[in-house]
Parts: C-alpha cells; structure tokens; sequence
C-alpha cells in the first residue's frame, strides 16, 4: 500500500511531515512517497538527522499557499506539492493522498483532479468530535457553504459508511444539525433533507441540537459547510475556554496544585481524548479516492496518525461503501417517485 504524502503542506513542513512519514513506514507497514521540492526535503533531513532511506521522493517545484485562490490549483500552480500529488493519486500511482495545506485548494483539486465518486454532488469535509459517549463525525466542516437537501443525504450516507468502517460502529446513528428535534423544524433545507434522510439507507435518528452534539446523542451529523464549520469552531473554542479554566483552578494555590497531582491521570486522559492529533486528519468523503485533509499546524504525530487514518480507509474499502450507499439512495428515491 503506498500512500501519497504533501511534503510542504502546513506549518510545520517538511520537518514534522518527513518525520510523521519515517513512523509511519516503520510501524504501519506502508510505503510512502512524498511529494516536493526533494532539494530542500534532503537539505531538510540531513540538517536534523533525518533518515530518509525509506522514503520515495516526487520532485514538485511550487508550494500551494494558503493566500492562493484555491481553483487556480488546476492551472496556474499545477506544479504544486499538492496538485501533483493529487494527480499522482489519481493515474493510480498512490492509493491514498495526504495534505495538511489549503482545504479550499484541496478540496477544488480533489473534485476536479481526482474526481467524485458517480452520482456524488459535493465532497464533504468529515471531522471527528470528542463527545460524552466516544466520537462523533460532523460533516460538512467547511467544503460547501451552501448546500442542497440531496447533498446532506448523500452526508448522511458518506458518514455512516465512515463510521461504520473507521471506527467499527455497526449501526451508526446519524442525525440532522437542527435548532429543534421536531421534523418540521429548521428551514426548507432542514425539511426536505429530513424527509431525504429518513428513507435513507442508513440509521437516520431525526433531529439534534448544538447542544446535544457534545453529549454523544449522534454517531454522524450532516448539516452544511457554513453551519457545520460554527459548529466545529464553537466547540473548538469552548475546549479551549474551558481548558484554560481547569489550568488555572488547578495551578492557584496549594489546594488547586494538591488536586492537579490528584487528577494528573484523569487531565491526561482527557488532555488525549481532546487532541486533534490523535486523530490526525478529516477525510474528504465522496472522492473515487481516498484524500484525507490535516490540521494545518499538525506535528508528526498528527502525520503519523493521518496517514493510519488513511490505510485504514484503503483496507476497509470505504470509497466502495460510499458508492453502494449512494447507489441504494437512488434505488429508493426512484421506488418513491414510482410508488
């Protein structure tokens, strides 16, 4: 299994990506290539002690930076890191491909390079949120500001499969981002898309609140890019808020400090439970291949844990689970229409 790796996207490369990619050679089993400018990728390794031997280098001259209008990534910086690896990923020479760069560059070059899976309107940027009750996977994140009720369903379905493939849920529960649990609450988006979704084939459990996102009441929960991308950025935040308080109760005073070496294996635990880079990436679902988007700021750690999250996709066929859910969408839009 080869895996298709960004050498220059994100903060932090080519150092931590080079890094991520050597662990990942060495305990995941894979090969791995990494695409760039293999200049400064030697230049790179030799100055930190990097063994490199294992790894294939791909020649790309130009970085995709974050300021680019991402649709330009089809032409005028075709020579990119990303691009090309893009394009590799799609002539079949990768079975899955890695970025921590632009979303909006991987996003337009994931539809237009790689492709859609048929029938698919939109891909979708699946992030997986810490909850009471495990994880839950919230998608769009960001890919598609505005949507259509068809493209929340195929969510609903693209979700599920992922669910039930990466993290071995046998019946995940998906749910519609709303602002009541009643059907006919929201707008005609959330109307049409929850009648959609309940004759999905998937475990459609109706509507569910922002506020109960974080308590685990849903295995997946489609919305749009727009909505879903506050929905991650509240939440995101309110870690962040929260473990700032815990910080400071917890380092004021002999009391506070007492009860830090107390709880020093609970903070752990959930210190781990709420980092991204346990996870490593977001899948982008609906691709004919599998493209898994990292945090712009990851370390080798969230390369490393990227690229298991994408073998994982490959083992487990999920870019065919996708297809046969979308297929068995339509089979039953259609036995609607006709009935």
């Amino acid at each position: 299994m080869r895996m298709i790796v960004d050498g220059f996207g994100g903060d932090n490369a080519p150092l931590e990506v080079l890094k991520g990619c050597i662990r990942a050679v060495d305990e995941l089993g894979v090969d791995i290539t990494v695409v760039g400018d293999t200049e400064q990728i030697k230049s790179c390794a030799a100055a930190n002690g990097l063994d490199i031997s294992k790894l294939e280098l791909h020649n790309a001259e130009g970085v995709m930076e974050m300021c680019y209008e991402p649709t330009k990534i089809l032409k005028e910086y075709s020579n990119t890191s990303m691009a090309v690896g893009l394009k590799m990923l799609a002539d079949g020479e990768g079975d899955a491909f890695l970025s921590a760069g632009s979303t909006g560059a991987l996003v337009a070059g994931t539809t237009f390079i790689v492709k859609r899976l048929k029938g698919i309107k939109r891909v979708a940027l699946a992030t997986l949120l810490p909850t009471l009750k495990g994880n839950t996977l919230l998608l769009d994140c960001g890919a598609n500001a505005d949507c259509r009720p068809e493209m929340l369903a195929q969510f609903g379905i693209m979700g599920s499969a992922y669910m039930s493939r990466f993290m071995d849920i046998k019946k995940p529960r998906v749910a519609l981002a709303n602002i009541g649990a009643e059907p006919t609450k929201g707008r005609e988006l959330e109307l049409e898309s929850y009648k959609l979704l309940d004759s999905a084939p998937i475990n459609f459990i109706g509507n569910v609140e922002g506020r109960d996102i974080p308590l685990g009441e849903a295995d997946v929960v489609v919305t749009d890019g727009f909505t879903g991308n506050l929905i991650l950025k509240s939440i995101e935040g309110m870690g962040k808020f929260f473990s700032s308080n815990l910080k400071d109760m917890l380092t004021s005073g002999i009391g506070g400090k007492l009860g830090a070496l107390l709880l020093m294996k609970k903070i752990g635990e959930f210190k781990k439970k709420t980092d991204y880079t346990e996870h490593g990436g977001a899948p982008l679902l609906g691709a004919q291949k599998p493209v898994i988007k990292a945090h712009g700021s990851s370390n080798a750690k969230a390369f490393f844990n990227a690229i298991r999250q994408a073998k994982i996709c490959v083992e487990s066929n999920l870019v065919s689970g996708i297809a046969e859910g979308v297929e068995a969408l339509k089979s039953a839009s259609a036995e609607e229409t006709a009935g």
